[in-house]
């Protein structure tokens, strides 16, 4: 390791900043592909291949090349980031001191650090909204391909549950992964320049909003109404698109004839308390399970309110091996009540930089975006409080993207905003005056 720190200033002298910045986006492009469509779980040849690990490491490498050489630094890292940070550390120490697994937290805590460094090297490597387009553009064809996938199984699965490994293994994980990304396909589907391109994100989302149904989520509906209606807002009412509106009722209302039977049996089973099916029985179940849980939550918050129980123990802790179907109760149980503290200033952060956003004039490809992002972090906001999501990228991959938004339009700023060069030129006659200083403005006035 000292022979590769004593060596990369050199080498990073030698290669073109060019270069390494495209290396190290390609890396990045690598990571957002694997963490969202996980192939490892659906390409056979893939089992046994940790890419995770390997786009990991070469992006964290192709990094350490491009450090200091973008349009971007480290200083230039938003107040969010460090919240992000901040939690983390939090987490770490709530691990090692866990009177549960220290063990088991601290490397859930590993697992979950990474987003770090997804986080800074999206805001330092997204400095276009090119490269903002790819970026979203993959984790919205990969949710896509991961709910196609999901149909294919989903006679061998109820509700699509265990269809893949890690983040979609859950169908309510599943379910808030699609509603998070739904909003960046209509905003790719009305971004669309030909019939062609629209017509395959028409497409795409179909398969996404069947198998949110097949789920059988409750919370992945609530999320999909709510969101639902903060993108009509944007995208139809102020977006002066009343079509969108009448095809998002009737397409709604379709899927949920088609597909909706199981979430309106989950539902009817706790508003009733009536049992007349083997679903509405799991259900019940299931409603009673996250009560009970969301008690012992409270009373582990209420025995380790400083540094809480360490990530992923309270299933462990409760006994019912069930996790606190509530993030910010999971948040405070397992890292304290100062966790929840910075979880909740971490995502309010999302929020800000949406609404300076909408303060400043955009194109209108940004600002389409900008509804997007907004529909997905409400979505996520109502989501955590009916799923166990604390530690699922997408939310923390939304707030990035806010700041990469933001920071993209503030740089064009200056660009668009630099005053012509108004001095008269020598040959003319004219001495050089410079129109746009007071003191020649001054001077001219005089004479």
């Amino acid at each position: 390791m000292a022979e590769i720190s004593h060596a990369l200033p050199s080498l990073k002298k030698q290669l073109p900043v060019a270069a390494t910045q495209a290396a190290a986006f390609f890396w990045l492009s690598a990571f957002y592909f694997v963490y969202s469509a996980r192939p490892e779980d659906w390409v056979p040849l893939l089992g046994h291949a940790s890419l995770a690990k390997i786009t990991g490491v070469f992006l964290l490498l192709s990094m350490l090349f491009t450090a200091g050489r973008g349009p971007r630094s480290i200083t230039n890292l938003p107040k969010e980031v460090y919240y992000l940070f901040l939690l983390t550390f939090i987490l770490f120490a709530s691990s090692l001191l866990s009177p549960v697994w220290k063990g088991g937290a601290f490397f859930a805590t590993v697992d979950f650090a990474k987003v770090i460094i997804a986080w800074i090297s999206t805001f330092l490597l997204v400095t276009t909204l090119n490269r903002f387009r790819r970026i979203v553009f993959i984790q919205a064809a990969s949710v896509v391909v991961i709910s196609i996938v999901a149909l294919a199984n989903a006679r061998s699965s109820p509700r699509l549950g265990s269809v893949l490994g890690g983040i979609y293994s859950n169908p309510n994980d599943l379910a808030i992964a699609i509603v998070l990304s739904l909003p960046f396909c209509l905003a790719f589907l009305l971004s669309a320049r030909t019939a062609v391109r629209k017509v395959i994100w028409s497409l795409a989302i179909t398969p996404m909003m069947a198998a949110l149904f097949l789920t059988g989520s409750r919370s992945g509906f609530i999320d999909l109404v709510v969101s639902g209606a903060v993108l009509l807002w944007h995208f139809g009412i102020k977006g002066r698109r009343p079509q969108l509106i009448l095809a998002t009722g009737l397409i709604g209302v379709s899927f949920f004839v088609l597909f909706g039977r199981v979430v309106m049996e989950r539902f009817s089973a706790i508003s009733d308390g009536t049992v007349t099916s083997e679903t509405e029985e799991v259900a019940l179940a299931s409603y009673e399970e996250r009560r009970l849980a969301m008690e012992k939550s409270l009373d582990a918050i209420a025995k380790y309110p400083i540094l809480g129980i360490g990530t992923t123990n309270f299933e462990t802790y409760s006994g019912m091996w069930r996790e606190v179907h509530v993030s910010y109760l999971q948040v405070a149980a397992e890292g304290g009540i100062p966790a929840l503290i910075l979880y909740l200033l971490y995502f309010r952060r999302g929020f800000v930089n949406l609404k300076r956003l909408r303060r400043m004039k955009l194109d209108p490809e940004t600002v389409l975006f900008t509804g997007a992002l907004h529909s997905s972090l409400i979505a996520f906001v109502v989501g955590a409080c009916f799923a166990p999501v604390a530690y699922l990228y997408f939310p923390y991959f939304a707030v990035c993207y806010t700041s990469v938004l933001l920071a993209v339009a503030k740089e064009k700023i200056p660009a668009a905003g630099t005053a012509p060069n108004l001095a008269f030129p020598r040959r003319f006659g004219f001495p050089s005056v410079d129109l746009r200083s007071r003191r020649s403005r001054a001077l001219i006035s005089y004479r």
